[in-house]
């Protein structure tokens, strides 16, 4: 069965309802065969992203950067992922409270160097997040998950 990981920082509530989601959209029941492993980014391995499929991260944005957790993730399974996991799929999903542009641009080079096929636009909310943004959370963790379908 197909892997998805969820790796997310989320110090906040406003990333905790976006995290709630994309998880609700990742596990819609239409989406069969798939099974979603949720990981802090400060508890996720290296093994952990070996293990999985495909991946959606969650991050706030800092100072204009993802996550010190999520840098500090890509940072420990950069190196034992950088061949095994070529061509697996992923979402993002950033939250900022002005902008989110350079937090995205971090992750983006990093799943780049990985080879890591983006399959959804990044969802990139600042303030609170409208039923809207939700809407995208949620069809970002369906996405993801539906691509995992076999």
């Amino acid at each position: 069965m197909p892997r998805l990981l969820i790796i997310h920082h989320t110090p906040s509530p406003n990333l905790q309802a976006m995290f709630e989601a994309v998880v609700s959209g990742a596990t819609d029941p239409e989406i069969e065969d798939v099974e979603v492993v949720r990981q802090p980014a400060l508890a996720a391995t290296a093994a952990d992203a070996l293990a999985a499929d495909g991946y959606i991260l969650g991050t706030p944005a800092n100072f204009g950067m993802m996550s010190g957790a999520l840098k500090c993730f890509f940072d420990l399974a950069y190196y034992p992922c950088l061949d095994a996991t070529r061509g697996r799929p992923y979402g993002l999903y950033v939250h900022g409270n002005d902008d989110t542009a350079g937090a995205i641009k971090g992750v983006e080079k990093i799943t780049t160097g990985l080879a890591w096929e983006r399959v959804v636009a990044p969802i990139s909310v600042t303030a609170g997040p409208s039923k809207d943004d939700l809407k995208a959370c949620w069809e970002l963790g369906a996405t993801v998950a539906a691509n995992l379908m076999s």
